[in-house]
């Protein structure tokens, strides 16, 4: 991601109410405003070019969802299979055999995950940009914490 160009930026810069299209004001509809290209960035996926693939994934009847060594591994697991940069982990474990909720910090955009060991369920997040196999990281939370049922839903965002 083009340095500068973080959420926040972008979040303050967004004006939901506006009809002004794009290329508007003279500007360039095919650079953004750092100068680079989007399709330096963007995921180029069955002949659509796309912000991203963003996996929905739950995790049913599975197993150490309160294990934060085990969710550390596999998140790293999830991280070189897909092909991503890690830059940074953060667990968090709500109680003592309770919940974790974390985030795998990705150069390509993040895993997230928020479990309920109670209930034997996990729902992760896993987006990513960039040259990627975000799918990739499907088997090892299969193998990580062997669920009865795991279901994905694929996202292609900004679509």
């Amino acid at each position: 991601m083009p340095e500068g160009r973080s959420l926040l930026q972008l979040g303050t810069d967004l004006d939901f109410g506006s009809s002004e299209t794009p290329d508007e004001g003279g500007g360039d509809t095919d650079r953004w405003e750092t100068g680079h290209s989007p399709a330096d960035y963007f995921v180029r996926h069955n002949g659509g070019t796309y912000a991203g693939r963003h996996l929905i994934v739950d995790l049913w009847g599975a197993d150490g969802l309160d294990d934060l060594d085990r969710i550390e591994d596999a998140l790293r697991g999830c991280v070189e299979a897909s092909g991503a940069t890690l830059l940074h982990i953060h667990l968090h474990h709500f109680t003592p055999n309770g919940g974790v909720s974390g985030v795998a910090v990705l150069a390509e955009s993040h895993i997230s995950i928020h479990s309920w060991p109670e209930s034997g369920y996990a729902a992760l997040d896993i987006f990513m940009c960039g040259d990627t196999h975000p799918e990739a990281a499907v088997p090892v939370l299969r193998q990580a914490f062997r669920p009865e049922r795991i279901a994905v839903e694929e996202m292609l965002r900004g679509r």
